[in-house]
């Protein structure tokens, strides 16, 4: 693949700097045994937590890439496969196998249970086996693949289910795990800080390789190449497309044309699992055409006006509304919509154009906690809303110092939305359908940034990379 004369490698000078080490063992144990006695102070029983299996794409042998539970990450600081750990009263006792010749033989050596619990800190160390004998009485969560589901139903003897119909134990625990992981501790944001700056780099990366490519895979490549090159992952399937007005879009085999958007949602998750995502939205031609720049404006307005009402106390879904008038406003002003901005946010006109939320929790999942549903993004006794301007807003809560969220709002051309006959009828009187085909090359645009909430209001953690559509046309342009 075609690269710019200075290398990706070099690129990555300023990410370096930033990023430090993995905690030393140390100071993992000290850090989880606070994650852990945090737990004790909430509640008065067991907890057992799994870790989660590898799970088989078409053979046995043949699995998809392990990710541990990041209920077990949070308190157990280790990516192991097919392993628990119980918690009760601040101790911590660890269940897993020690490898097999046959393990050692395929994937090489590996620590054994004894080893893995001195670097984290646990109390005791046992065989998975044991397990039975420990898990009698204990509240869980239930995890993703169906293997470990079924041994958590085995083992506590009953179903596992969705955490709104938990019973009374492990609701309680749920709520308990959501509390303590929305506020993160240093150890957690120092994880996050480093994905964040491994995805500025791989967003530069693929600003500067976009005049040097032919099709969206191409641009993907060089974006991941570098979240590859840090040993971290995609924290989710990257969105890199020219159809931007697919909100999750992976597909990757568009050629880019000179007229195009190119969109790129891509973040690094960090070898501890805490996450970044990231979005920014760039010109093909390294300059945007005017109706291109008049609608990427209105949306950095809302964007920049969103964070700036990011600090403690301030409720989100008051900045999700705030996002969805600026644009309504701004697009009052481009002749697409007629009337008030306010009684258009009213009527959900905006979201036409702007259909989602404007974010997210973020931390050990790109979408945090959104294992446990809504009990982790509402408030206690918030519902979500019908509205068809709210009813995809993930995060319902008063901001509080330490929560770290994603400011992302945007404009799209969603044909299903803007073909669909009863929407054209409900909205006819407010939208100027001529005026909006003059902007017929606008697709899709997003900017989003992750934004830690402090005592003092807010710090962007992805500030690095630039906004400003002057400075994103000057990183395209860039010849190397």
């Amino acid at each position: 693949m075609p690269t710019p004369d200075h290398s990706i490698r070099s690129d990555l000078t300023q990410a370096e700097a930033t990023l430090a080490p993995l905690p030393l063992p140390g100071t993992l144990a000290g850090t989880l045994r606070q994650r852990r006695q945090r737990l004790a102070e909430r509640i008065n029983f067991p907890v057992v937590l799994w870790s989660g299996c590898s799970s088989s794409r078409n053979f046995p042998a043949n699995t998809y890439p392990f990710r541990a539970s990041s209920h077990f990450l949070y308190f157990a600081g280790v990516p192991l496969n097919n392993a628990a750990i119980r918690l009760s009263n601040g101790r911590l006792e660890l269940f897993m196998d020690d490898p097999t010749p046959a393990d050692i033989l395929w994937h090489g050596a590996s620590p054994t249970c004894e080893e893995v619990a001195a670097q984290i800190g646990a109390d005791a160390a046992l065989p998975l086996s044991e397990l039975k004998a420990f898990a009698e009485g204990a509240a869980t969560i239930a995890v993703q693949d169906a293997f470990t589901r079924w041994q958590q139903s085995n083992l506590l003897n009953r179903t596992m289910v969705q955490p709104e119909q938990s019973k009374a134990q492990d609701l309680e625990l749920v709520r308990a795990i959501a509390a303590i992981r929305l506020i993160h501790d240093s150890a957690a944001l120092a994880e996050i800080r480093k994905a964040a700056a491994v995805t500025v780099q791989a967003h530069h990366a693929g600003m500067a390789n976009t005049p040097f490519v032919s099709t969206e895979a191409e641009v993907r490549a060089a974006m991941e190449q570098v979240i590859i090159g840090y040993n971290m992952t995609p924290a989710y399937s990257s969105i890199v497309t020219v159809h931007g007005e697919v909100l999750h879009n992976s597909v990757y085999s568009h050629a880019l044309q000179p007229g195009d958007l190119l969109l790129a949602d891509v973040g690094a998750e960090a070898e501890s699992g805490w996450a970044a995502d990231v979005t920014r939205t760039w010109p093909v031609s390294g300059q945007f055409s005017p109706t291109q720049r008049a609608i990427y404006d209105v949306v950095l307005v809302a964007h920049d006006q969103c964070i700036a009402q990011v600090k403690p106390g301030v409720e989100y879904r008051d900045i999700h509304l705030l996002a969805a008038k600026v644009i309504a406003e701004g697009l009052v002003d481009l002749g697409i919509l007629r009337g008030q901005p306010e009684e258009l946010v009213e009527r959900d006109a905006h979201a036409l154009f702007f259909p989602h939320g404007v974010g997210h929790l973020l931390g050990l999942d790109v979408h945090d906690m959104e294992d446990l549903g809504d009990l982790a993004g509402y408030e206690e006794g918030r519902q979500r809303s019908d509205r068809f301007g709210l009813c995809y807003l993930r995060l319902d809560r008063p901001l509080r110092a330490g929560m770290v969220v994603t400011i992302e709002p945007g404009f799209y051309q969603v044909p299903a939305l803007l073909e669909d006959g009863d929407r054209r009828a409900k909205y006819h009187d407010v939208v100027d359908w001529e005026r909006l085909a003059a902007f017929a090359d606008v697709r899709g645009i997003r900017i989003e940034d992750d934004v830690l909430v402090t005592d003092a209001g807010s710090e962007v953690l992805t500030a690095a990379l630039p906004t400003q559509a002057t400075e994103i046309e000057a990183i395209v342009q860039a010849k190397g």
